[in-house]
């Protein structure tokens, strides 16, 4: 076929691949003098009304999406009793290319990707549109780094009947969701579940499951619970691990029910990773990052967020900075620096052993792998409570600091990127096991951005504090803490 002239307009020039449908080439559209991508029907599939009727509903359904992450539809005509369908040509390679290629991705990269990816399904379950066969391989990722979702061919509408038998499995075994596996009805739940899958991949650089057959890594997709993601790569935060656990759900009441819920928590988790990694993401990370909502951009530094403000301002610091110096310095000289620097109203800060989350009304597990982020006077880390849709609905978690030794305790101070949530103060020797066994000594406080709270202990010593987090901010679905300061 190459070298054809469909219709007179786009000739084949290159074969890109090819599965039991179609082929695809890369063609040149002597009309418009650019490339495309062509996927030709086989002849021998053009004579079933059933495969030329898939077909085509292919290219009707794609034609109607409109996601700067799905490959679009550009014509479909057919030549000679060749049926083909004209798509955009997208240069790179595909996800699975290149995982092959790298292994294990950057975590942010790999979030990224699974944001572009859930947004095109987003785009594509909005008009009732399932794709049924999420995987790394129908994934394009163009030279500027962006992910395109491409091949609807096994699409379902789910306002019509499919064309398959009933019982009859599609999708690719290593991504299939246990619903597909059980030959049971596919909704958007199948491609959340495919999407986790993929996420997972990225991550730890393979497939959750290995089998001698495909039907054998199907049955694992429903029997076998999925690998920890953080065994496998331990960097991997506790929130995108948990992104990861409830994508993959076996069952459909206890997976995300919209992908947008998904993408949702995935963007937080980007903005979360780039503030606690310390460094500066690049390539389709950061394109993602500076385009988050505003319930999740918070999260985000903001040299990521808004790089032109933030350089502006870095650079004002860095002038009043120096300004600073030259008067120290000749403070200095003339004997007049002073002791250390004793706080607040005389008041002079602990100096912390440990924080540990807290959660006894729930798992008793709240991020546990970040609580250290709250404690080391870096305000761009920080910790944050799991995610809560339509509040806490039990009575709070919290994360408290050891002091080492026992102390009257006279103010704790807070710094959250995320202000707006309310939080009491608890004091204990010896950590209970629910909120009763402490005893209350500070607020309630709505916090800002630096809540200084008074605290009252009645001159007794005590060794740990809580900070116990009641409401979320407004709005949100977690609470975050950059610093906890206690002083005495």
């Amino acid at each position: 076929m190459i070298g054809t002239l469909l219709n007179g307009r786009f000739r084949l020039d290159e074969r890109l691949g090819s599965g039991g449908m179609s082929t695809v080439y890369r063609a040149f559209d002597e009309t418009l003098e650019r490339w495309v991508a062509i996927k030709l029907l086989h002849r021998e599939m053009s004579g079933e009304a059933d495969q030329l009727e898939r077909f085509r509903r292919e290219a009707r359904a794609v034609a109607r999406l409109s996601s700067p992450n799905v490959v679009g539809v550009i014509d479909a005509g057919e030549d000679d009793g060749h049926p083909y369908i004209v798509f955009e040509c997208v240069d790179g390679e595909t996800l699975k290319e290149r995982i092959r290629r790298l292994g294990r991705l950057p975590v942010d990269e790999a979030i990224a990707y699974a944001i572009e990816i859930g947004r095109a399904l987003a785009a594509a379950h909005a008009s009732r549109l399932v794709h049924r066969d999420v995987k790394p391989q129908n994934v394009l990722v163009n030279l500027e780094g962006r992910a395109k979702v491409t091949d609807f061919g096994i699409a379902r509408s789910l306002e019509a009947d499919g064309l398959t038998l009933t019982g009859r499995v599609l999708g690719t075994t290593d991504y299939v969701s246990p619903e597909q596996a059980l030959g049971h009805s596919v909704t958007e739940q199948s491609d959340i579940y495919s999407l986790g899958v993929v996420l997972f991949e990225m991550l730890t650089g393979d497939v959750p499951y290995k089998a001698d057959t495909q039907v054998g890594v199907a049955m694992k997709h429903v029997r076998e619970p999925l690998p920890n993601v953080q065994v496998r790569r331990p960097e991997v935060s506790s929130t995108l691990a948990a992104v990861v656990e409830h994508a993959t759900a076996k069952e459909t009441r206890n997976r995300y029910r919209t992908i947008d819920d998904m993408v949702h928590d995935l963007e937080q988790a980007l903005a979360i990773e780039a503030a606690r990694s310390g460094h500066t993401s690049t390539g389709e990370a950061t394109s993602v990052l500076r385009h988050l909502p505003p319930d999740s951009s918070d999260y985000a530094p903001a040299r990521l967020r808004r790089p032109a403000r933030w350089l502006a301002t870095a650079m004002l610091i860095g002038a009043v900075a120096a300004a600073a110096l030259v008067v120290l310095a000749s403070r200095t000289e003339q004997g007049t620096t002073g002791g250390a620097d004793r706080g607040p109203g005389g008041l002079s800060p602990v100096t912390l052993a440990a924080a540990n989350d807290y959660d006894p009304a729930g798992d008793d597990e709240e991020a546990a792998d970040e609580v250290a982020q709250a404690i080391d006077d870096n305000r761009t880390t920080f910790w944050s409570t799991e995610g809560y849709r339509g509040g806490l609905a039990k009575p709070g978690v919290g994360i408290y600091v050891d002091a080492g030794d026992p102390v009257a305790a006279r103010r704790l101070s807070v710094v959250s990127p995320e202000p707006g949530f309310t939080a009491e103060v608890y004091a204990a020797d010896e950590v209970p096991n629910e909120i009763g066994g402490w005893t209350r000594v500070g607020g309630p406080t709505e916090v800002g951005e630096t809540a200084r709270i008074r605290l009252d202990t009645g001159g007794r010593e005590f060794r740990n504090y809580l900070v116990w987090i009641t409401r979320l901010p407004a709005g949100q679905s977690r609470a975050s803490i950059s610093e906890i300061t206690l002083l005495r």
